[in-house]
């Protein structure tokens, strides 16, 4: 391959990619939609995390100092945000909601408030049911078996904004009847219809982008927030001169913008086009620099190339290939998939941040609560209920229930994490001038999970103590030495490795056994040999039949006429009129087996 060559483009998928609005805010608007017009934020520490489309028309922005925001806007009303646990849950639902539109399955999520679905699928099937005569009256299936679930469309137009802007005048004037074309506007009515039921059934609106990959969606999406959804059009694939609309779109943004260029490698890209370091602008709170750099100063520089960015992005813990995957994010092309749905979370993390947290006492009360966090999330998020469980018969025989296990003695784990991982993020000390270096650097160091953290007859606050002293300390100590002393804005604690137990999903490991012999049952219903009951009558009637030793025949079944209930025998499944009877036990069978039979009662004839 050429130093320098443009790497292959794939542009047959369709990926949306959904971006909720104010994230934060809106979960608190759902709970209280009068907020939504009034100035509103969120805050985590002295920090706004997060405020309405309101609050930002008044001056207030993201990571923004909360004395300043009350000075900008003295009226904005202001939510502690510090329990992430109802954000959680939020983003668990809207993703579920999400996930019931896919027919592959491909849906991931990225944070809290990021969902990309790739549609090819539904829209490849939608596409062969248009009438090229009729597309303004045309009808989109959302459902796989049921031709008339969907929506009615206009599919001879685009839903939403377009990339470039004047794509809707030129296509006007050409014949727009290529493939790529008629599925991505298909694509962006599937996104409209979403985005539109999502507000409605959830309160919670959405930026959407629509393209051929998770890297151009994601970018394409931020060109009209909020409550705004874009297109990228055709032409995508490099014409003769170089250009292409995705070519146009990606050179518009700076290297650091780039969706997995992270910030490490941003600064490399930067340092190598300026021969310095970028200057950091003193109002950001977090990484963003004076001095901009884009795409194209990269792409275009005459020692950038596929294996200088190895050499200068590459080395110990770097993904394989770093170097020629960055070229290719540098031309727009992203052939990642979209991930599987999975039944369990990647990873569960919990943090905090902190101004100063150097001493030990301190250490040791933030990462009990750091533990209490984690254990609490995982029961949350990785146990699921027994699917024999009878919870209102439990309810009534567990009175003796002591209050650490309750009803989850009867619940499974999904996934055993088997990786324990502590991260912290060391603040830098002070120079003689008075000021600090600014850094994001992180460290960590990562253990096997101990496996009594999935005790469920334990209580969380027992837990969490035993994984603090038996784990988490050595851990630090590895990271920080006590004699050298240390100072940290930020701690993580965080379970990965996640093993599947027994279950049904693709990703699971092992078998469920109890749903393997319900399956079972199942498929050997129809050969399956069972005794069948004496109908009840004739059973009354047998009793009274003589053993020949004087005794009389006992039944189960006599007071079988005191019941109406179906014995489970039909009209036509009572004994055979050609059996006799044996006259010593009175048992009944086919007459060719009946001399056979009497031989038994010889001795006591």
């Amino acid at each position: 391959m050429e130093a320098r060559k443009v790497p292959p483009r794939k542009d047959g998928r369709v990926i949306i990619h959904f971006d909720y609005d104010c994230f934060y805010a809106a979960v608190f608007e759902a709970k209280n939609p009068s907020l939504k017009s009034l100035p509103f934020a969120v805050q985590q520490k002295q920090i706004v995390v997060t405020c309405n489309y309101e609050a930002r028309r008044r001056g207030l922005h993201k990571l923004q100092l909360i004395r300043e925001a009350r000075r900008v806007c003295p009226d904005v009303i202001i939510e502690l945000g510090e329990d992430i646990s109802r954000f959680r849950d939020a983003s668990k639902e809207l993703y579920s909601f999400i996930k019931a539109y896919s027919w592959s399955g491909k849906v991931e999520r990225l944070g809290f408030d990021e969902v990309w679905v790739d549609v090819t699928d539904m829209v490849a099937h939608n596409k062969e049911l248009l009438n090229r005569h009729s597309l303004e009256q045309s009808f989109f299936q959302t459902s796989r078996d049921d031709p008339l679930e969907g929506f009615s469309f206009d599919a001879s137009c685009i839903a939403g904004h377009t990339y470039p802007k004047d794509y809707a005048e030129k296509v006007a004037e050409s014949d727009d009847s290529d493939d790529l074309t008629a599925r991505l506007r298909l694509g962006s009515h599937l996104a409209m219809h979403i985005r539109h039921q999502l507000e409605q059934q959830k309160g919670y609106t959405a930026t959407v982008g629509i393209a051929t990959s998770k890297l151009l969606s994601k970018l394409v999406g931020n060109l009209n927030k909020p409550k705004g959804q874009t297109t990228l059009m055709p032409p995508l694939a490099a014409r003769e001169d170089g250009s292409s609309n995705a070519i146009a779109f990606i050179d518009s943004h700076e290297v650091g913008k780039v969706p997995g260029i992270g910030f490490k490698m941003a600064q490399k890209l930067r340092e190598t086009i300026l021969q310095r370091t970028a200057t950091f602008d003193a109002g950001l709170v977090y990484g963003g620099t004076k001095e901009s750099v884009t795409v194209p100063d990269v792409r275009h520089h005459p020692n950038v190339n596929p294996n200088m960015l190895e050499k200068l992005l590459g080395g110990p813990g770097s993904p394989h290939d770093i170097g020629y995957k960055v070229w290719c994010l540098l031309h727009g092309v992203d052939d990642t998939e979209v991930s599987q749905a999975k039944a369990v979370p990647s990873q569960i993390s919990i943090e905090d941040s902190y101004i100063r947290l150097d001493t030990m006492p301190q250490l040791l009360k933030e990462l009990d609560g750091l533990a209490k966090s984690l254990i609490n999330r995982m029961r949350i998020d990785l146990l699921a209920e027994e699917e024999d469980f009878d919870e209102q018969k439990y309810d009534a025989d567990a009175s003796a229930t002591t209050p650490a296990s309750g009803t989850l003695a009867f619940k499974k784990w999904l996934a055993h994490p088997k990786t324990l991982r502590l991260t912290t993020r060391p603040r830098q000390p002070l120079q003689p001038d008075g000021t600090r270096v600014r850094s994001f650097k992180r460290i960590s160091h990562s253990g096997p999970l101990p496996t009594f953290v999935f005790s469920l007859a334990e209580t969380v606050d027992s837990l969490a103590d035993k994984l603090v002293h038996g784990s988490l300390v050595g851990m630090f100590r590895r990271l920080h030495s006590e004699k050298s002393g240390w100072n940290l804005s930020l701690v993580n604690l965080a379970v990965t490795n996640m093993a599947e137990t027994a279950g049904d999903s693709k990703t699971a490991n092992g078998r469920n056994i109890s749903n393997m012999f319900r399956r079972q049952d199942d498929v050997l219903k129809d050969f399956r040999i069972t005794e069948a009951p004496m109908p009840s009558g004739r059973l009354v009637h047998d009793a009274n039949a003589s053993t020949g030793d004087g005794s009389k025949l006992s039944s189960d079944y006599d007071a079988a006429d005191d019941h109406e209930e179906d014995d489970g025998w039909d009209d036509d499944g009572g004994l055979d009129d050609d059996n006799e009877r044996c006259g010593y036990c009175g048992a009944r069978m086919p007459a060719f087996a009946l001399v056979a039979h009497e031989r038994f009662h010889s001795p006591v004839r």
